[in-house]
């Protein structure tokens, strides 16, 4: 029995070596953790239970055979983050660097069969060369097994995708069905062909990282939803976030002890939004002296950033907040914004997480670019979302909330649940200015009945009452009240009950 045991503990110092130790020295010199130390990082202390660590591949070609490392370049298994359960894989760059087998990718696909059985988020540590060229065939049929359970999971469990190191071609395809992508700068990238690529067939020279890093995907391409400065930060906002989530879309968002008051008055709101309408706010402003203890989780915050979007609590339990940003923009619709804001609206009401929306918003940006860039359809994005969205779904609105965007952030009408307006809102088609100069045209060449006209249009029209008499708006309230509606509304919405007609899927403008 000894000698079994201890053959046991020596197979498990082998696949614990991974790759050998020169090559986890190779990756410290690079700034990169090993996967099982990433692991360590994530997971709670003493919570990881390792499944298929001796594992290996069955390829036999290319001298294949002679090279065999137990876990075959992936560390699977499930642990815990506070305390609640997680399934994780860890790709080993150090072993064939990473690049997935068939018997790489049977592992990862057994934790997420695991994970939709238990009812789990998935979270993926990728740091991996691709598919193992020896392999053939074999290693893109992996791939594709794995694509199709991130379909099948997709709004099921949170999905987290984390790239730690090269994420190229068919790699990048898993991660990208994912709800979430965090990147590690410098040392991450993803790109479907890389820079020789790019050169032979376009001649175009560019680095790896202009071309798929950390940043170009989180300011340009919003392929991923955030960027860290290295594997330690990425790894604990990747246990922040999870903190946020649901565990499955079979349970409400989680809801933590908190000391800071449901009816908490915020007097400095009262005279946040200036007086001139042409005068910007920061509407982080708004979030963070509205939600408990000012916390509030921004995803991706360098991408649309005339839009915000990101999770907070109130009373400890988990809302999304979306909101236009004056200081970006004057908080217009943009493409890039509505394709933002309608794919978080989508995850919150996939996982029953509450939507609180704080508009201010002129319309949409125009422009030739927009309009040949699909404004429409993308514009149509948000507006779906929100009117598909049956979570409970409260609106306030700060200041302007002109024409179509009225209606897409949002509105009564979009079946948004409450409905609040401070007493500086102006709800109306457009701006008064705007406005008079079209249904004044006769007047255009005589200033002061211009001025005259604007100032009595702003006076009727630029104020909160008259939607408010029309029932679109339910209550105007004043600014520094707001946490404490907003709080009660969502005791109030706890239990609401909603439910689109049936169908097998709805036809999202994509």
């Amino acid at each position: 029995m000894k000698e079994i045991l201890e053959k046991l503990e020596k197979l498990r110092q082998q696949a614990r070596l991974g790759g050998g130790k020169a090559r986890i020295e190779a990756q410290h010199k690079r700034g990169k953790l090993t996967a099982r130390e990433r692991l360590d990082v994530l997971l709670d202390e003493d919570s990881f239970e390792e499944v298929d660590m001796f594992v290996e591949h069955r390829c036999a070609d290319f001298g294949m055979d002679r090279k065999k490392i137990p876990g075959d370049g992936v560390v699977t298994g499930s642990g815990t983050i506070n305390g609640r359960l997680v399934f994780v894989f860890s790709q080993d760059f150090t072993v064939f660097g990473g690049s997935l087998s068939e018997t790489h990718a049977a592992k990862i696909c057994k934790i997420m069969d695991m994970a939709m059985k238990c009812g789990a988020p998935v979270i993926g540590l990728n740091d991996s060369g691709g598919a193992r060229i020896q392999e053939g065939v074999a290693s893109l049929g992996g791939y594709a097994d794995v694509f199709q359970r991130n379909i099948l999971a997709s709004g099921v469990i949170p999905q987290i995708s984390v790239i730690m190191g090269p994420c190229a071609g068919g790699a990048v395809y898993s991660p990208a069905m994912t709800d979430f992508i965090f990147m590690v700068k410098d040392t991450s990238y993803m790109f479907v062909t890389g820079p020789n690529v790019v050169k032979t067939v376009t001649s175009e020279e560019v680095t790896a990282e202009e071309l798929g890093g950390a940043v170009t995907h989180t300011t340009i391409s919003s392929v991923a939803d955030g960027a860290f400065e290295n594997d330690l930060e990425t790894l604990n906002q990747v246990r922040r976030l999870v903190d946020f989530l649901p565990l499955s879309n079979r349970e409400k968002p989680p809801q933590r002890p908190g000391h800071d008051a449901a009816a908490r008055a915020e007097a400095s709101l009262d005279t946040l939004v200036p007086s001139n309408a042409a005068k910007p706010y920061d509407m982080h402003e708004v979030i963070l002296k509205i939600v408990d203890e000012g916390d509030f989780f921004e995803i991706q915050p360098d991408h649309a950033k005339n839009i915000v979007t990101g999770f907070a609590r109130i009373e400890g339990r988990t809302i999304g907040v979306v909101a236009n940003q004056p200081m970006v923009l004057a908080g217009c619709l943009d493409i890039n914004a509505s394709k933002k804001a309608a794919r978080f609206v989508r995850f919150c009401d996939a996982f029953q997480i509450p939507i609180i929306t704080f508009v201010d918003v002129p319309g949409f940006l125009p422009g030739t670019d927009q309009e040949h860039g699909g404004i429409i359809k993308q514009g149509a994005k948000l507006l779906y979302a929100y009117g598909e969205a049956t979570v409970p779904k409260i609106t306030v609105i700060t200041r302007k909330a002109y024409g179509g965007a009225y209606d897409v952030m949002a509105s009564k009408h979009l079946r948004g649940d409450l409905n609040y307006a401070w007493p500086t809102a102006e709800i109306a088609v457009m701006g008064a200015r705007g406005a008079v100069e079209i249904i004044f045209r006769e007047d255009l060449g005589d200033k002061k009945k211009i001025d005259k006209r604007t100032q009595e249009y702003e006076a009727k029209f630029a104020n909160p009452f008259i939607a408010a008499r029309k029932g679109f708006i339910d209550d105007v309230i004043m600014p520094h009240s707001t946490r404490a509606r907003i709080a009660r509304g969502l005791k109030m919405l706890a239990n609401k009950k909603l439910e689109n007609p049936w169908r097998k899927h709805g036809n999202i403008p994509l």
